[in-house]
């Protein structure tokens, strides 16, 4: 199984650094995944939810405002104004991260019509985690 290396950093410091299987991406033209190998490309993202694979199976999902990405055939470096992990070891925490999600949403409401999906998306993955 190939793999390739995923980081996400925001101003605020690193979300998330470490060998995932796959990550899909929400692209200025839509949604568009990763794997290792994959072309070289350097683009814009769009609000919305990074979707990632990671090595023991599992997905994580994280909500972002808006960023940059570039890939290459090892490493994928996702560049973005916020983020917000949607992951946590109890329900106290995974309910903090919803309301950090939630006021990530709300920040970026008025300037993207997709946010009612990414909402669900984002509800969603944290009742796979409960």
């Amino acid at each position: 199984m190939d793999k390739l290396k995923l980081e996400i950093l925001t101003p605020n410091g690193e979300i998330f650094n470490d060998e995932v299987i796959s990550v899909v991406l929400p692209g200025e033209e839509g949604e568009f995944g990763v794997l290792a190998h994959h072309a070289s490309l350097t683009t814009l993202l769009e609000a919305g939810v990074i979707d990632i694979e990671k090595v023991d199976k599992s997905v994580e999902s994280i909500l972002i405002n808006w960023g940059v990405v570039q890939v290459d055939e090892k490493k994928v470096i996702v560049l973005v104004e916020g983020a917000v992990a949607i992951r946590g070891d109890s329900e106290s925490s995974i309910a903090d991260a919803l309301e950090d999600a939630k006021k990530l949403i709300r920040d970026i409401a008025d300037s993207n019509p997709a946010i009612a999906s990414v909402s669900v998306r984002i509800e969603s993955a944290a009742k796979k985690l409960l």
